[in-house]
């Protein structure tokens, strides 16, 4: 339980926080149970009510979870502890492959662009209660999109994917519920949910994206919402193909109530087509971001989804920053205007290096995942001893405990950076650290 840490304080505010200050001290673990809240209650001499608003409190700001009678215990990952404080120093000298980041060659430039929007403003400048979706964008973003298929819907627009995924999440879900989540995922999404005070199931995850059966288990076990990468997920490169879309959405019918969230991050650097899952259920969203294509400080990515999604999303957006920047919006629309991107092109030179990194591990015994994108995962038997043996052969990986939850270890290859010629040296050196797991499995 405690050890020897003892949680004071008569109102709730005070007993939430004598437990956020354990937590943040290290003196309650993660894992810790925490006391049920009557004995609890008896120890401090207050009412269980008030033990019950503290713990609520503390759900809700991701410090602690509950089981039903299982108790409740400190999050595994504090909010307070984001993956991404796992990263380690690049020492100088050591060839860096961790970032997530895009070739900088392959993003377009934004000068142009951006002084049309700028003379764009000019003409007409944003003010308070103007409608927030620039209309050209919402035509073109709604004309790419129905040509992938995608069911019909209005368009919002978020500051990046990340915060299009928090504000439909929390648009439709409780402190508590359960969200069915990939692992290995997104890092960002499995410090959010938590950290939304939900709770989350992980799903297993394969090229072809999420594996169907632990899908449906963990609907069965109370998932309210599924996450699913439409292309290109990090840490992966898993795609969804048409069959596993098809499959996936004959779990998903006998859920209707399930709140599904597709997100493209990939749009734009990958030539895989996209097989959304919106639309089976009575709840979902597609956000698709403008980062991985057109560079991550153009913090923009389209939305859309059911009628009842969209207008929370916007009516809460509204009571908040009120809208994504007119200026950034109008040089989204030139630069779709222009054919900045070739997604073609860029999806052949990631390509390039992914498949070609995949192919020499192949050749060495050590099998790779990374069927789009920008990034190769590779099964591993110990991460620390894989990370240290690669940095010592002058590669900085990312360790996969920044993208898993209860998936294999593994490490996490970001290719954006590399050289063709730099693809054999590090194949040798990453099957020299990581042989022994040769024949890992990824789910």
């Amino acid at each position: 339980m405690l050890g020897d840490y003892l949680i004071s304080g008569r109102r709730a505010s005070d007993i939430a926080a004598s437990v956020e200050a354990g937590v943040g001290s290290g003196a309650l673990a993660p894992g810790t149970l925490l006391p049920p809240m009557r004995e609890l209650a008896g120890v401090l001499g207050v009412n269980p009510n008030t033990v019950a608003a503290a713990y609520r409190t503390l759900r809700e700001r991701g410090v602690i979870e509950t089981d039903g009678r299982r108790g409740s215990r400190v999050r595994p990952r504090p909010a307070t502890a984001p993956r991404d404080g796992m990263r380690m120093a690049v020492p100088a000298g050591v060839r860096d492959v961790t970032s997530g980041n895009p070739d900088v060659t392959l993003l377009p430039a934004l000068g142009d662009a951006l002084a049309v929007a700028a003379r764009r403003y000019a003409l007409e400048p944003t003010l308070y209660g103007q409608e927030p979706v620039v209309p050209e964008l919402a035509r073109l973003a709604r004309a790419g999109l129905d040509a992938d298929g995608v069911p019909a819907g209005a368009i919002a627009v978020t500051s990046g994917a990340l915060d299009g995924i928090e504000r439909v999440l929390a648009a439709h879900l409780r402190p508590g519920d359960a969200v069915a989540v990939e692992d290995p995922g997104w890092g960002s999404v499995l410090d959010l949910v938590p950290g939304l005070g939900l709770r989350v199931l992980p799903v297993a995850v394969d090229d072809d994206g999420p594996v169907p059966g632990s899908v449906a288990r963990a609907l069965e076990e109370g998932a309210r919402a599924l996450l699913v990468t439409a292309r290109a997920q990090n840490p992966t490169g898993a795609a969804v193909s048409a069959e596993r879309a098809a499959e996936l959405r004959a779990v998903l019918s006998a859920h209707p109530e399930v709140l599904v969230i597709d997100d493209d991050h990939g749009h734009g650097i990958v030539d895989l087509p996209l097989h959304s899952l919106g639309g089976v259920t009575r709840h979902w969203a597609l956000i698709r971001s403008t980062a991985k294509a057109y560079g991550p400080d153009l913090r923009l990515a389209v939305l859309t989804g059911d009628g009842v999604t969209l207008d929370r999303v916007r009516g809460r957006q509204r009571l908040g920053p009120g809208w994504v920047s007119r200026l950034l919006q109008y040089t989204v629309v030139e630069l779709w205007n222009a054919g900045a991107v070739d997604p073609t092109a860029v999806a052949r030179s990631y390509g390039a290096r992914r498949d070609g990194l995949v192919a020499a591990l192949a050749e060495r015994g050590v099998r790779a995942q990374g069927r789009s994108g920008m990034n190769v995962w590779v099964p591993v038997a110990d991460e620390t001893a894989a990370v240290a043996s690669l940095l010592g052969a002058g590669w900085a990986v990312s360790p996969g405990a920044r993208f898993r939850v209860a998936s294999v270890p593994a490490v996490r290859i970001t290719v954006s950076g590399l050289d063709l010629s730099e693809v054999p040296g590090l194949a040798a050196a990453v099957a020299a650290a990581v042989r022994p797991a040769a024949g890992g499995r990824f789910d």
